[in-house]
């Protein structure tokens, strides 16, 4: 019995029905919609949706109100059981790459390779570790455009060691039109994953296996406003940002309804596919930044802290010694107000010695623009780095498919993105608790 969950976090099927409607070639994608192909519901509240919530129902079986995990990254401190050692410990191997928000609790992976956020272990291989951790890089430090050396060999040492000859050809070429089309960086990114992926899973067999791939819900996220079937004049990217002609959504479901063909090609495995939730173009301009340093910022403020860890896009995560050093830093930062009128950082959650901090300024940043240190004027842009304008936000309506052989256990059309977990325990013939 072999199963590959594959996460294509946050895809709008709906849009993927429009261009196909409008003759776009998309097989696979169209394979998926004609096959069992269902919507799921999430939480209701927007504040929930987020897919760092999401996955982690489908991975327990629960909704947040049970799972209570509410942070990305937070699934490293939860005693939740996930989906995937439940089956470890019913005697089916099992493999991860990238899931996101998941802890590695498996005592024997078939391989396990931690999503860029999660302070969680490999498992431990040659390639789990150099794809680990140059992705990690890669990822937090995206709005830099940088890549330190180390992150260079190691990544490129994994595609060496994972991917064909033939496959390196092909990406090699989409590598190269990436510096054209500084989008498509994302899309290439899961190409490499998903090679990495379907090389570890023929060569260690698991009989489960989960890949969460990200690069679409990125896309969405920063241009679903250059969709051909997005019609609102009054909210639209300047050509500055992204040349009108571009459609980086139709690019996207390019890419991958061919990494769903490739999927769906596999012998004597069974796949589903599912989104978690999904997005619809948002309905204003804003902006989206990131601190440049988020270690030297705290100390140019004279915060007192243990360790920051970034996380993604805006938020980050900073650790103290004591619930009063924490305090201190949660005014500091709240006092900082750009131009002396709107909060840099309106979003602050204090969990005694924990920050979770969100850079919630939503304005374009200019030259002028300041904020006071010690009563001294800081320009913002030598602290911040443009990561976006916000062109997609969340919903709580996701999608899924299940292959024939899986098809019998789906849940119910509107079901909750949890059921999926009961839906893959049926399938392994265990007891959904």
């Amino acid at each position: 019995m072999k199963l590959i969950l594959l996460e294509l976090n946050e895809i709008n099927f709906n849009f993927v029905k429009k261009y196909l409607q409008e003759g776009e070639k998309l097989p696979a994608l169209n394979k998926l919609i004609e096959g069992k192909f269902i919507s799921t519901h999430s939480e209701d509240k927007y504040e929930y949706l987020e897919p760092w919530i999401q996955w982690v129902s489908v991975h327990t079986g629960k909704s947040f109100n049970d799972h209570k995990v509410f942070r990305l990254g937070d699934m490293s401190s939860s005693s939740e059981k996930q989906i995937f050692e439940i089956l470890e410990s019913r005697g089916f191997k099992v493999g991860a790459v990238s899931p996101m928000n998941t802890k590695n609790n498996l005592k024997n992976p078939s391989y396990f390779i931690p999503d860029p956020w999660t302070d969680t272990k490999n498992d431990g291989s040659l390639l789990s570790n150099f794809v680990h951790q140059s992705i990690s890089q890669a990822v937090n430090d995206n709005s830099k455009g940088k890549l330190t050396f180390k992150t260079i060999i190691y990544f490129i040492s994994s595609m060496l060691i994972a991917i064909s000859f033939k496959d390196l050809l092909s990406l090699s070429a989409y590598a190269i039109s990436c510096l054209r089309y500084r989008y498509k960086k994302a899309l290439f990114l899961d190409l490499v994953i998903f090679k990495i992926h379907q090389y570890l899973f023929k060569k260690e067999n698991p009989n489960f296996s989960a890949l969460f791939l990200n690069g679409g819900a990125h896309i969405q996220h920063h241009y679903f406003f250059n969709s051909k079937f997005f019609q609102d004049s009054k909210v639209k990217n300047p050509n500055w940002y992204l040349s009108k002609e571009l459609d980086p959504i139709l690019d996207m479901l390019k890419c991958y309804d061919k990494i769903v063909s490739d999927l769906l090609d596999m012998k004597d495995v069974e796949v589903l596919v599912a989104t978690g939730l999904s997005q619809i173009p948002y309905d204003r301009t804003k902006f989206y930044y990131r601190l440049k340093d988020h270690k030297k910022f705290l100390e140019e403020l004279d915060i007192t802290f243990r360790k920051v860890f970034p996380r993604m896009t805006r938020d980050f995560l900073v650790t103290f010694d004591s619930k009063q050093e924490a305090k201190i830093a949660e005014a500091k930062l709240s006092s900082l107000l750009v131009n002396n009128k709107i909060s840099l950082f309106e979003s602050i959650d204090n969990r005694g010695e924990e920050l979770f901090i969100t850079l919630t300024y939503p304005n374009e940043i200019t030259k002028r623009d300041f904020i006071k240190i010690d009563g001294e004027k800081v320009f913002l842009n030598s602290k911040l780095i443009f990561v976006a304008i916000k062109n997609g936000m969340h919903q709580d309506e996701g999608y899924a498919y299940f292959s024939d052989g899986i098809k019998n256990f789906a849940p119910s059309d509107g079901d909750h993105v949890k059921e999926i977990h009961g839906s893959i325990l049926k399938f392994f013939g265990v007891p959904n608790r």
